[in-house]
């Protein structure tokens, strides 16, 4: 049986909450236009202004369009004050800090200090897969080992034309192309251009690897 149907449907009442009567009760309150001289209602909110945010006027449709039209949030500010507040806005005028300040401070300012700290799950006993923890190895002890670097085909082809291998630095890639435009080039061999071909895929493969090899 449908409910709007059953003969005690008319006899249904839900009763409101407080905040859906005071909802109600403004509703049903008249509020007439803020603007001076004006005898329409005022149905809609315009914001009063910076650092009052919670208040409004109610202005009818026509003066809060003309109001809207007018309204600069940042009616006296100088520049410095405007950026300064929109960069404020951001973090949502919230105070913040750089990286690392105001944070937790470490508790143990020695790792060996853990040997001696609590541990009911066996957390630290299993630190790194070892049956006992112990102090890592410190990397200032050791030479920074890099990886080698991967050369792709481009780069390989552009060492060979210099006769150069995959290990070359940026500073030997440079000695070798000055040694090379000198020895190639028309000017130092009298005038001959019988190298010229040479000399441009010297030039086209420096050019490329002086954007890739490292320094």
């Amino acid at each position: 049986m449908a409910i709007d149907s059953s003969k005690f449907f008319d006899k249904i009442r839900v009763k409101p909450t407080k905040a859906e009567a005071a909802r109600e009760a403004a509703r049903e309150q008249v509020i007439m236009c803020d603007a001076p001289g004006c005898a329409n209602r005022g149905a809609h909110r315009a914001p009063k202004g910076r650092g009052l945010e919670k208040d409004y006027w109610h202005f009818c449709l026509n003066h809060v369009r003309e109001y809207n039209q007018g309204y600069n949030f940042f009616e006296g500010m100088n520049a410095d004050a405007v950026a300064r507040y929109q960069k404020d806005a951001l973090t949502g005028h919230r105070p913040t800090w750089k990286m690392g300040q105001n944070g937790a401070k470490s508790r143990t300012k020695n790792p060996e200090d853990l040997a001696g700290a609590a541990d009911p799950f066996e957390v630290i006993n299993e630190f790194n897969g070892r049956s006992r923890w112990r102090r890592g190895p410190d990397p200032s002890a050791e030479q920074t080992k890099s990886e080698p670097r991967k050369v792709f085909n481009a780069e390989r082809k552009a060492l060979q034309v210099m006769g150069l291998d995959g290990d070359a630095t940026l500073d030997i890639v440079k000695a070798k192309y000055k040694a090379l435009v000198k020895q190639h080039h028309p000017d130092a061999n009298g005038g001959d251009r019988s190298t010229e071909d040479r000399l441009i895929e010297i030039i086209k493969a420096y050019n490329y690897l002086k954007t890739v090899v490292r320094a």
